[in-house]
């Protein structure tokens, strides 16, 4: 690529990162695997104190269901996530006086049974100890592949009684993952476990994006010796070019309908904005300027495309009407701002700005107001992209000499680190609700 803001935000240069937080180890409140030991950072006052009972008879699986429900929850940053002192399952009778003395708000208990053909019969129990009542009681009969599905199920039924807000344990993310001289685009769940590899090659693999049904993605591949927007469906794992013009394809973003893709082309000179209908054909341009313009994304509504253009003088992120008008500067603090990510709500803008030799992860109320609001202590922020519920980001930074995915609350207040395999893991893009 010939472009240097879009280097920095395509990960092809992969700059060294610093990590500074001082994390500390929340994972030892409740039961859990080395893989359920999440870091955290910068704990909020604001959370609410539930304790989960070990599930009865969780010794015989493979993954404790309660440790993967109090990984999630933890990482969600409102919950303050401990133990049972006493035995507990979905069938106990709770005391409330007795929890409310404990200091805990809810509690959660269930068990899990191996039925004879092999399924798993899944029950759980949580009580509010505040109102004193059960709020959620719910069975699942599963599969054992499902098992860790059903927990992040599981952990989104409490997220949405305690909260009122839909969780985002059962979604999916996808990422990059560069181990030695081979790239993975690897797709997992929430908390970066388990999944699948839908592509591996010895060429960079860039810039995935979800479509809004969550069966497809695209993304760049340079498997050709050149920069080709693709698009795979996670089914069927069939995949087709959708750009491969002359000069660089790049930037693929979903429009909220489906029915056509955002891309960065430079076949007709310098890089400028254009789209495609997924099922591929004859572009369509959107901007004609002397500068570069590069990286767009959707506004939820699909009115409106935001992208990073150096047409000021520097890289910042600008707002394009798609009924009309010209573009708009959206940044304003900072002479160079790029990788934009629009919240489900529309009503706040993530985005990296560069400080002294730094890379920080931001925020702009693009509401009444402007505010702007740095998320990060790190030094070496990239790729910012929203939960499907607005209340979390997800964003690759640098840490201990490793490419690492963080995720992080709108406030900053509260991060966690995913879980990582000691290989460089890139470019984090959260999938959408399940349909």
């Amino acid at each position: 690529m010939n472009i240097a803001f879009e280097n920095r935000s395509s990960g092809l240069l992969w700059p060294r990162r610093r990590f500074l937080t001082a994390l500390a180890t929340a994972g030892a409140a409740f039961p859990a695997a080395a893989q359920f030991r999440i870091d955290v950072s910068g704990v909020g006052a604001r959370q609410i104190p539930i304790a989960i009972a070990p599930f009865r008879d969780e010794t015989q699986l493979p993954t404790p269901i309660s440790g993967i429900v109090g990984a999630d929850l933890a990482r969600s940053g409102m919950f303050r996530v401990n133990g049972s002192p006493v035995a507990l399952d979905e069938r106990s009778v709770v005391a409330a006086p007795e929890w409310r003395a404990r200091g805990v708000d809810a509690v959660v208990a269930g068990s899990v049974s191996r039925l004879a053909d092999g399924r798993l019969d899944i029950r759980f129990a949580l009580w509010d100890i505040v109102k004193g009542q059960q709020l959620v009681s719910q069975g699942k009969l599963v599969l054992a592949a499902d098992l860790r599905l059903t927990a992040h199920r599981i952990s989104d039924a409490i997220y949405e009684a305690l909260t009122g807000e839909r969780g985002v344990n059962a979604t999916r993310i996808v990422y990059v993952v560069k181990a030695g001289r081979r790239f993975t685009l690897n797709v997992t769940d929430a908390d970066g476990e388990g999944g699948q590899i839908a592509l591996a090659s010895p060429e960079p693999i860039i810039s995935p994006a979800w479509a809004p049904d969550g069966r497809e993605l695209a993304y760049v591949s340079f498997e050709t010796q050149k920069a080709v927007v693709w698009v795979q469906d996670l089914i069927t794992g069939s995949r087709r070019k959708l750009a491969d013009f002359r000069g660089s394809n790049s930037a693929p973003a979903w429009s909220p309908d489906g029915r056509e893709l955002a891309v960065t082309l430079s076949r007709d000179g310098g890089s400028q904005l254009y789209t495609i209908s997924r099922a591929g054909g004859a572009p369509r341009r959107l901007t004609s300027s002397l500068s570069i313009d590069t990286e767009p994304v959707y506004a939820p509504d699909g009115r409106s495309i935001f992208f990073v253009s150096d047409r000021g003088g520097g890289p910042q992120v600008y707002r394009l009407p798609l009924d009309g008008g010209g573009p708009q500067r959206v940044t304003f603090s900072g002479n160079y701002n790029i990788s934009p990510a629009v919240s489900p709500d529309g009503k706040t803008l993530a985005y990296v700005t560069r400080q002294g030799d730094g890379f920080k992860l931001m925020t702009l109320d693009l509401d009444a107001g402007g505010g702007v609001r740095m998320l990060s202590d790190t030094r070496d922020d990239e790729s910012p992209s929203f939960a499907p519920n607005g209340k979390l980001i997800v964003y690759a930074t640098r840490q201990q000499g490793r490419d690492v995915l963080m995720t992080t609350t709108l406030d900053g207040s509260f991060k966690t680190r995913l879980v990582t395999s000691g290989a460089d893991m890139r470019e984090p893009a959260w999938g959408p609700f399940e349909r």
